[in-house]
C-alpha cells in the first residue's frame, strides 16, 4: 500500500484552521471530544458514515481527508446555511 493514512493530520488543520476546539468538533460530527483527540493522534480511526460527515462538514472530499488526493476539492452537493445539504 502507498498511501499514506493522512486522516489525523488532515482532521487537526481543518479543525484548527475552523478555530474549533475537539468538543465543538466532536458536538458538529456526533462523536466525543476524546473520540477526536484519539483520531488527531492516530490512535483511532472513525467510521465511513463519520468520515462522511467530517467531509460534507469541511467542504472536502473524502479522498483528502484519508490521503489518497492532496486535491480537497469538494465535489457534493452545496450545503445550505446551516451545513445541512440543499434537497
Amino acid at each position: 500500500m502507498k498511501t499514506k493514512i493522512k486522516l489525523k493530520s488532515r482532521v487537526y488543520q481543518l479543525r484548527k484552521s475552523k478555530g474549533l476546539t475537539q468538543r465543538q468538533l466532536g458536538e458538529i460530527v456526533g462523536l466525543t471530544s476524546k473520540s477526536i483527540s484519539m483520531m488527531e493522534s492516530g490512535g483511532r480511526s472513525t467510521t465511513i458514515d463519520k468520515l462522511v460527515l467530517l467531509a460534507e462538514y469541511f467542504q472536502v472530499s473524502t479522498d483528502y481527508l484519508v490521503g489518497i488526493t492532496d486535491d480537497p476539492t469538494w465535489r457534493g452537493e452545496p450545503l445550505d446555511e446551516n451545513g445541512g445539504q440543499n434537497l
